[in-house]
């Protein structure tokens, strides 16, 4: 009986080293840096996403403001929406007692062909202030 157990211990023993070497296999390290393969393919992925993301608008910033001093609530607003080289646009609401007027602005490299209001300035201000350094 002794050698019935030990013999069936053996054979599991040997079961679990086979199934480590196969497991070990597939995850060696490679010479790409020496991850596992897939990991590459995941810091390729990421990568590219991350390219890709780069052109979205998402450095946004809104300033809000009485254009008048006879209207009072802070009713007009500038919005700048910029990607990560600080490419987009600011957009402008004026609000006056009767009338609304809404300007939009191109911006490049975090700045305008066109004049921009100091509230214009401002909310590209503090949309820049979102993107990394």
């Amino acid at each position: 009986m002794p050698t019935l157990l030990a013999s069936i211990a053996l054979i599991v023993a040997a079961l679990a080293l086979a199934l480590a070497l196969v497991s070990w296999r597939r995850t060696r390290p490679t010479a790409d840096g020496d991850l596992p393969a897939d990991v590459l393919g995941l810091r390729r992925e990421v990568a590219a996403l991350r390219k890709e993301a780069s052109g979205v608008l998402r450095h946004l910033a809104v300033v809000r403001y009485d254009a008048f001093e006879e209207m009072g609530g802070r009713l007009s607003w500038s919005l700048a929406l910029l990607d990560d080289g600080g490419d987009g646009v600011v957009l402008t609401s004026i609000r006056g007692r009767n009338e609304a007027r809404t300007y939009a602005k191109s911006v490049l490299g975090w700045k305008s062909d066109q004049e921009l209001s100091p509230e214009e300035a401002e909310a590209i201000g503090h949309a820049r202030a979102t993107a990394a350094p």
